[in-house]
């Protein structure tokens, strides 16, 4: 901050619509935390935007006074890119805006929304689009970075629907983009992470989806060699209304069984999106495989099963994750997941998430994202409230990772990403990459925007 001095910052507080937060302010503790406890940084200015001209007078300030500068959206980014140490964060958890077009089929969603904020909003018009399983989760980070969840077998990636946006690039222009105007920076948003700009409005394509089957289904831990190949052989032949992703996690507390209570279980978490009275021949050959200990699947609308993980995970946790994508679950990957079955922590597990159907319909280089032929996305996480139990988490989250990864496509979901370096970025983009670099030099030739899973502009 040798740049500025107390004026200028003063200054540029009275051009903001919304609040500038310093370290002394009484709010500022409050507001530099993100949803990872593990991550503790303290920024020397919050800019809490209020609208477009602030986040312009933002990015204009801090390229002026040569500040590390971060967006946030909604802070849940595991690798703690949403905040900076003695920098400048643009924050954007004010600007929470939604408006739906039922005719169109189409909500403009601010940038300061959680999925939750865009669901109650859609579901009015038995609407949705495709997004995460938390909805807590910020609009803004999972979808530049790519965007999977329940609806993805039948709709593709959350980016697969983004329809157009507003940028703010990094010479303080305001830009839009979409498929027919800077139809590159559309291309590169669609993936590439905050790389290329401040995104200040998402225009999203909607689907009918109101009322689903879901819920979970969990097996004894010694099945999980029998249910894992059982599921590899069965999700490729089911249809695209047909989701379940498999999990290997500790059973927490209500509002499961007691005498469950700490067991270690696989399973799957089932989001059936066709008709009700066809639910149950669907869900019968999992209960075929192995015998459950436990399923509670109803009809539910949509917004409870996106908000189902909500309780379980609430901000403030210390979390370490890694993930990978993946083509196949071959048997010694399936042998490695078994070896690792017992997690250290209640909140701990592990998630395999289907991407395929819909997402394979999409060329490889349509969008920014990598491995477009992956049939599923892995996340290893190590969760827990007690920070002292940090090394457990992290060690145990590394070792399996470590395990896995021989078996996997050697690139990741970059929202499943630590901050893992260069050739991790690079290959989790694979072929994309290199003009994923041409445009980052074209809209932010001198990296900028340069606190996220980031990508060195070509020289």
């Amino acid at each position: 901050m040798a740049t500025t001095d107390d004026t200028e910052v003063e200054q540029f507080g009275e051009t903001l619509r919304g609040d500038l937060i310093q370290p002394d302010d009484p709010e500022f503790d409050e507001t530099r935390i993100i949803y990872n406890a593990m991550i503790d940084k303290h920024p020397r200015l919050i800019a809490r935007c209020s609208n477009v001209a602030d986040v312009i007078t933002a990015v204009n300030f801090g390229r002026a006074h040569n500040l590390e500068t971060v967006v946030r959206s909604g802070g849940h980014n595991g690798a703690g890119l949403a905040t900076v140490d003695d920098g400048l964060a643009i924050d954007l958890s004010d600007m929470t805006g939604v408006r739906v077009d039922p005719e169109t089929r189409t909500v403009h969603v601010e940038p300061g929304c959680t999925w939750g904020d865009v669901d109650h909003a859609t579901h009015a018009f038995g609407l949705a689009t495709v997004s995460g399983i938390i909805s807590t989760t910020g609009v803004g980070g999972l979808t530049l970075g790519g965007g999977h969840g329940y609806l993805s077998r039948k709709y593709g990636l959350t980016i697969d629907n983004l329809l157009s946006t507003d940028v703010v690039l990094a010479d303080g222009q305001l830009v839009h983009a979409s498929e027919n105007e800077n139809e590159d920076l559309f291309w590169a948003l669609r993936g590439g992470g905050g790389n290329f700009g401040v995104v200040t409005s998402f225009e999203f394509e909607l689907h009918p989806v109101e009322t689903v089957v879901a819920g979970p289904l969990f097996w004894p831990i010694d099945d999980l060699e029998e249910t894992m190949k059982w599921y590899r052989e069965w999700l490729p032949e089911q249809p695209e209304d047909v989701y379940a992703f498999y999990l290997i996690h500790e059973v927490p507390g209500d509002p499961f069984p007691e005498e469950l209570h700490g067991e270690n279980v696989c399973g799957l978490m089932w989001c059936y999106l066709g008709p009700e009275e066809e639910a149950e021949d669907v869900i019968q050959p999992a209960r075929d495989t192995a015998e459950p200990l436990f399923e509670h699947i109803d009809p539910m609308p949509y917004p409870v099963v996106q908000s189902m993980f909500d309780d379980l995970y609430p901000p403030g946790d210390h979390w370490y994750w890694k993930g990978d994508l993946v083509y196949e679950l071959t048997d010694e990957a399936i042998a490695e997941h078994e070896r690792f079955a017992e997690v250290p922590t209640p909140k701990s597990g592990m998630h395999i998430y289907p991407i395929d159907r819909a997402v394979h319909e999409m060329d490889a280089d349509a969008t920014a994202w990598g491995h477009r032929d992956a049939t599923y996305s892995m996340a290893i996480v190590g969760v827990d409230p007690d920070p002292t139990n940090e090394k457990r988490i992290t060690d145990w989250t590394s070792d399996y990772w470590e395990a896995v990864h021989p078996h996997t496509a050697g690139g990741s979901y970059v929202n499943f990403m630590m901050d893992e370096g260069e050739k991790r970025v690079q290959a989790s983009y694979g072929d994309n990459y290199e003009r994923l670099r041409e445009i980052k030099a074209n809209y932010d030739p001198d990296n900028f925007f340069r606190v996220n899973q980031n990508i060195e502009p070509a020289r």
